[in-house]
């Protein structure tokens, strides 16, 4: 059998990163002997979370465009023209099979230039609502794999395939864990355990509603587990006691979803996509900060269905306490939002992914 060889691309957080180590290690238990190249953006977490997880990376001089007039929107033309004579470089050099992007500055200029090059292109959508860069790069790609329905508005319906985001196999197994996890967390077994998510970098709106709430949240007898986010870990460090641990960032996320009882979470795609699979009743507060306000679609796309609570960053003082508390007090409302949100999952996602891969190199 030839050797195959991939590159990916996917960068700037954690929600783009993970998911295309995940499609990697799948293309990689399929194909052992296949060579993997990632692409990223210099200066950006995945330059360190890739190695980490075994891949090798190259990095581009490229930034997304900034809202408002600045010297970095100055320089995005240079940085453009820069990362298609890279990518260019990289792809004659690497020979690819396939490139499949997840998002992130970097997959734009690689994605385009792989499309040019006439290298099949696979794009990975995780949102309810697609970024400006896929839908650039939709028209050109040989398949494109979405997490929600009905997003032939943005792209051409014949090339999409509704497979759901990939999610890393450690998370999906978190069935018996439950007493690990609150030995591993030194947590006390006969207390409820709120967990609270920021994303990887932290969320700072967040993390102030936690601090203003927290001696109130301790009233409940419930015990926190709190990612604040490397950005703010200095900040909030001294809130660390018996019932609260204050985290910068979370390696064992099968423990942390094994452990939880109620779940405090932004609404990035691959957030959502594991809360699903998790199946613990969830408060969504969406970032209002990120492009076409992404997070509450995506948010309002499970709780449409009953599957979540969403609780919007200008209602949090007025409503927050009224609407955590009930939570916390209703085990059947619990319930509720635990099996509705579990309908809503797609664990085989990374397999079916793979399987669209698998098919464009056979046809190639």
């Amino acid at each position: 059998m030839r050797q195959y060889k991939f590159i990916l691309s996917g960068g700037g957080t954690g929600g783009h990163i993970y998911p295309a180590i995940a499609i990697a290690n799948e293309l990689k238990l399929r194909f052992p002997d296949a060579e993997f190249l990632f692409v990223g953006a210099k200066d950006k977490m995945e330059m360190q979370k890739v190695p980490q997880a075994g891949y090798p990376i190259k990095g581009l001089w490229i930034a997304g465009l900034q809202r408002k007039i600045s010297l970095q929107n100055l320089m995005f033309p240079f940085k453009l023209a820069d990362s298609l004579w890279k990518s260019r470089k990289i792809i004659k050099q690497f020979k690819p099979d396939v490139v499949i992007g997840t998002g992130g500055f970097a997959s734009g200029p690689l994605l385009k230039m792989a499309s040019l090059m006439n290298v099949p292109t696979v794009i990975q959508e995780q949102n309810s609502y697609p970024g400006i860069t896929n839908k650039l790069l939709s028209e050109k790609a040989s398949a494109i794999c979405v997490a929600y329905e009905n997003l032939d508005r943005f792209f051409p319906a014949e090339k999409m395939i509704l497979t759901g985001n990939p999610v890393r196999q450690d998370l999906i197994d978190i069935e018996g864990k439950k007493a690990e996890a609150i030995e591993f967390f030194n947590l006390d077994a006969n207390k409820k355990t709120l967990l609270v998510l920021g994303g990887s970098l932290g969320a700072r709106r967040v993390n102030q509603l936690i601090e203003k709430e927290l001696k109130n949240m301790l009233f409940q007898n419930i015990q926190i587990i709190w990612q604040c986010g490397k950005l703010y870990y200095e900040d909030y460090k001294k809130y660390n006691s018996d019932n609260v641990k204050v985290l910068a960032f979370i390696e064992r996320m099968d423990f942390v979803y094994a452990a939880a009882d109620v779940i405090i979470s932004r609404a990035g795609a691959s957030s959502v996509s594991e809360l699903s699979i998790v199946g613990k009743p969830v408060i969504f507060i969406p970032s209002p900060n990120v492009a076409e306000d992404h997070q509450t679609k995506n948010a309002k796309a499970i709780v449409d269905k009953k599957g979540a609570i969403l609780l919007k960053e200008a209602d949090l003082d007025s409503q927050f306490s009224l609407v955590f508390e009930a939570l916390l007090k209703d085990q059947g409302k619990q319930k509720q939002l635990s099996e509705n949100i579990k309908e809503l999952a797609m664990p085989e996602a990374t397999k079916r992914i793979a399987d669209e891969i698998v098919k464009l190199i056979k046809n190639k």
